[in-house]
């Protein structure tokens, strides 16, 4: 509890910045990138208390659920479908302020207003996506892309 009392104090940067320490000491050592996943979800979720926080890995031409923190999540989404698909196919990370306003929007929950998306790469190549969904309009901005790029980078370090 003391954990998390800390982490919300702060500015968003000075949050972000001590959620990747502990994100760093967590990862250490763990070969599992599912592993990895998981605690990276529960940790950015609990944190900054977002609606859905988790990942998505690539297979073939698609993303398929991985680890989660919230509600319910759509399974699979095509390569090039709705922001987590548009993201892959672009191979960079989109900040979306209203959900409503992105042509071809998937809708796991009609709860979420924006999202953040972020690939995963290693050689190269976008092995996932880290999707983060919030109850509130406009909730991303330069400093979310910004931390949440590096917060991606540590789980395949």
């Amino acid at each position: 509890m003391a954990e998390h009392l800390e982490i919300a104090a702060g500015n968003k940067a000075e949050r972000y910045a001590l959620l990747t320490r502990q994100i760093e000491s967590v990862v250490a050592g763990e070969s599992d990138q599912i592993a990895r996943m998981a605690n990276i979800a529960s940790m950015i979720h609990h944190t900054f208390g977002f609606w859905w926080t988790g990942f998505y890995r690539a297979d073939g031409n698609e993303l398929i659920l991985g680890p989660f923190q919230g509600p319910l999540a759509c399974t699979r989404i095509a390569f090039g479908r709705g922001v987590c698909g548009t993201a892959w196919r672009e191979e960079h990370t989109i900040v979306v302020p209203d959900v409503e306003q992105f042509e071809g929007h998937i809708a796991c929950s009609s709860a979420s207003r924006s999202e953040i998306v972020v690939p995963i790469r290693t050689n190269g190549t976008i092995i996932g996506v880290l999707d983060i969904d919030s109850r509130e309009l406009a909730t991303f901005d330069a400093t979310d892309q910004e931390w949440l790029e590096r917060i991606v980078e540590l789980l395949v370090a």
